[in-house]
């Protein structure tokens, strides 16, 4: 069977699942481009991306480049020395011109972690969560000049499950886009998997998530509140306003869709499902809670801690 000259690009945890497989197919990953290393930590010490370390930590380790952009001929210098038959790109970072999309004679594939044309751009997976979206996916597709608007070759599907959180949903999708990854291969190399255009009908576009999207008004529905709690873990974390301080609220879970028991953001009391909360239509129990400088905690032990009669969170 044909085996492949393949480089990678991909800089976070979520590409890891695809560099293992690669590294694990009969295929040869003969370079790896990743963002530079960040300052990081409390010491803003430099650090390396998740894709640098398993790449370097392999045996023998991969060539690895690190260029700030692809713009110049320079900057592209290891990709076109390394010669690639196939450029793999997952949650690289950078934006690739024309002079990359042309270099490796099969093009370049990329797993996008939504079911394409709908949310298009950089943050899928919390959109849909936020948009209450029955089932996600991913997409394999090969990149064009455009935002995520390139052919698929081929789509997994997936339900979202109803306590699933961004976090859960990314480690999944990671997992699932990286045997995509392989089964497309291996199809656009028999002739079995071919490059369809995406349909206009139901493209929607993903936008960056944006810290002060977290901040959670009780005035929305316990539906929607809790969608926004889901989408936001591992981050930025959705937060209210308790004893003049911020308070993540980490995982919860609607109690009742309809009902009007108070003022948005009452505590209307602790249960086995957690702490109750009345929202501007139903009511949403908190189950998990994290003070500032403290480790999460349940609402358990939450309400054992702090008084909560009378107290209204966002105030």
């Amino acid at each position: 069977m044909t085996s492949l000259r393949i480089a990678f690009a991909g800089t976070p945890h979520f590409a890891l699942p695809a560099l293992r497989a690669l590294l694990a197919s009969r295929h040869r990953v003969v370079g790896v481009l990743t963002q530079p290393d960040r300052p990081a930590g409390r010491g803003l010490d430099l650090r390396a991306s998740p894709v640098k370390l398993l790449a370097t930590s392999t045996q023998p380790a991969l060539a690895v480049a690190q260029p700030a952009t692809l713009k110049t001929p320079e900057s592209r210098a290891a990709l076109t020395a390394w010669a690639p038959d196939l450029l793999v790109v997952v949650a690289y970072g950078l934006i690739l011109p024309p002079a990359v999309l042309a270099l490796p004679r099969l093009g370049c594939l990329n797993i996008h972690g939504s079911l394409l044309p709908r949310w298009r751009g950089a943050a899928p997976i919390q959109r849909a969560l936020l948009a209450g979206d029955a089932e996600t996916g991913v997409t394999i597709m090969q990149l064009d000049a455009g935002l995520d608007t390139g052919p698929t070759l081929l789509d997994r599907r997936r339900p979202i499950g109803a306590h699933e959180t961004a976090g859960d949903l990314h480690d999944a999708l990671a997992e699932l886009g990286a045997s995509a990854l392989l089964e497309a291969i291996d199809g656009l190399l028999a002739g079995s998997v071919v490059a369809r255009a995406q349909p206009t009908e139901g493209a929607s576009y993903a936008p960056k998530i944006e810290k002060s999207e977290a901040l959670v008004d009780w005035g929305a529905s316990a539906t929607q509140l809790d969608r926004r709690i889901r989408a936001f873990n591992p981050w930025p974390v959705a937060e209210t306003r308790f004893a003049g301080d911020s308070l993540k609220l980490l995982r919860a879970s609607v109690t009742d869709a309809s009902a009007r028991d108070g003022a948005p953001g009452t505590v209307l009391g602790i249960a086995d499902d957690g702490i109750r909360v009345a929202c501007g239509e139903g009511v949403l129990a908190i189950r998990e809670l994290q003070r500032p400088g403290k480790r999460p905690t349940t609402a358990r032990d939450f309400a054992n801690a702090v008084r909560l009669a009378g107290i209204r969170f966002g105030t």
